[in-house]
């Protein structure tokens, strides 16, 4: 059987995509354990809508603005222009978002906007709330279980891909494939992503000569609760410093101002930067304090964020929080164009956080990423269909040659967690040539070793993101280099 559309993943843009597919299509949307397995779950603050045809200039301004100019100027303005329809024709098909008092579409602020025109959902829960609501609306097969351990990529077609499902090897064949698989952010010891995302399809992209770009711009958010064992640590959503929480050090000094005017809604970067600095110089802990709420309001407005918290022992908004960076974003991605279709390749799109679409540039604007994985999605299924591409086995000359993989291998945990150290310390938030060097090298003696098949693809994606790193010698955004 040979799938109109493969579709890789079940976050927003996976399942954006596969709810705008023709239902007479045969899809198969595919992940790796269960579909709430994703960012797109975990993501609080929420999605941006520019508010009217006049905040489209503006919109574009900040996204350039935050992202230093190093943003493909198109790709932006597609994302901006598309935002009331994308947004919109969620809306009329039953998505409900926050509202005011008024019953009118409540606007909120995030860092670096320069005006209200954030969209939210049961407060903080926007991610999961769009999330369920994608499953339900999916018109489509949806397999858990199956982890994507090769694209069949051939003279410029992707004919499919290769899956261990539950164990078993299987082979799917599409006349389309989008990967929609998120991320990096496990290879990160300290991060916000699911678990799941590991940055496999990345390395699967290198062997396969696919372009990625701009690999070492990785953002890092600066609040979140780091404190607790489990891999994915507890995000504290730029929405809050929107709405007026406060960032301080143990006597509660207010130091965001001695870095920049904006203080706490100054860009992600520079917020990270300064919170690394301030501690490092001080010897102190930073926390996140939430003086300005009531108790009312914060529980109305963050219900998800106080409930965890709560769990985990804190009363808030009386309480502060200790916070730090953590590994949140990857800007770059596989390279597409501005139909989201991998540059070269005849049948083959990504979308969401897994393609650099050009749209965030050295650093992403706060809710832009749940917006990209709508509008891009939608741009990548009109375009397949227009074009109405079909694979024809005979020319795929590996079609009987495929290898088994061993996915793990005794030793995979302890180079798993010292790549995830690694990356941290060498490739984090402030780096130095030198360190990096260091790192790749650490990591060229990793890929030496007798390890599983996705360790091995981790590791090809931690070594193009500390390539890139090396190969960009002067700071932009993200991507800080300390000079001796």
């Amino acid at each position: 059987m040979i799938y109109d559309y493969l579709i890789i993943g079940t976050g927003i843009a996976g399942l954006n995509a596969a709810r705008l597919i023709p239902k007479e299509k045969k899809v198969l949307v595919v992940c790796k354990k269960t579909p709430w397995e994703c960012n797109t779950f975990w993501a609080q603050g929420g999605v941006v809508r520019v508010r009217d045809d006049d905040d489209i200039p503006l919109h574009i301004q900040d996204t350039l603005n935050a992202g230093v100019n190093l943003n493909d100027k198109n790709a932006v303005e597609t994302l901006s222009n598309n935002s009331i329809s994308a947004i919109d024709d969620m809306i009329n098909n039953g998505f409900e978002f926050d509202r005011n008092a008024e019953g009118k579409l409540a606007f909120t602020k995030e860092a670096a906007h320069s005006t209200s025109r954030i969209l939210h959902a049961d407060g903080d829960a926007t991610g999961r709330v769009i999330h369920m609501y994608l499953l339900k609306v999916c018109p489509h097969e949806v397999i858990t279980d199956s982890i994507v351990i090769d694209l069949l990529y051939e003279d410029n077609i992707c004919y499919g891909a290769h899956l261990i499902q539950n164990g078993k090897d299987r082979t799917v064949y599409a006349h389309n494939t989008i990967i929609a698989s998120g991320g990096v952010g496990s290879i990160y010891r300290y991060h916000t992503n699911s678990t799941t995302i590991a940055g496999d399809i990345q390395g699967i992209c290198i062997e396969k000569g696919i372009a990625l770009k701009d690999m070492e711009m990785m953002q890092f958010h600066p609040t979140v609760y780091v404190e607790n064992d489990k891999a994915r640590k507890q995000l504290l959503s730029e929405a809050l410093r929107g709405e007026g929480a406060l960032i301080e050090d143990e006597d509660g000094y207010q130091f965001l101002k001695d870095y920049h005017k904006d203080k706490e809604l100054a860009p992600r970067d520079v917020v990270s930067r300064a919170i690394f600095d301030y501690s490092k110089k001080t010897g102190s802990k930073i926390y996140l304090s939430f003086q300005n709420f009531s108790k009312d309001f914060f529980k109305k407005r963050f219900p998800n964020i106080y409930k965890n918290l709560k769990e985990i022992g804190f009363e808030l908004p009386f309480e502060r929080v200790p916070i730090s960076p953590a590994f949140h974003y990857s800007m770059g991605g596989i390279d597409v164009d501005l139909n989201s279709k991998v540059k070269n390749a005849k049948n083959l799109y990504a979308v969401g956080e897994v393609a650099c679409t050009g749209v965030h540039g050295a650093n992403r604007l706060a809710s832009n990423s749940l917006l990209e994985g709508l509008v891009f999605s939608k741009l990548a299924v009109e375009h397949s269909i227009k074009e109405s591409f079909q694979i024809d086995l005979k020319n795929f000359k590996a079609k009987n040659n495929q290898p088994h993989y061993i996915l793990l291998k005794d030793t995979d945990k302890a180079i798993k967690n010292g790549l995830r150290n690694l990356m941290w310390t060498n490739v984090g938030i402030v780096r130095e040539r030198q360190e990096l060097i260091d790192a790749y090298d650490e990591v060229e003696s990793y890929l030496c070793e007798d390890i599983g098949r996705l360790l091995f693809l981790r590791l090809l994606t931690a070594k193009s993101i500390i390539k890139s790193a090396i190969d960009r010698k002067n700071s932009i955004g993200a991507h800080y280099i300390k000079e001796k």
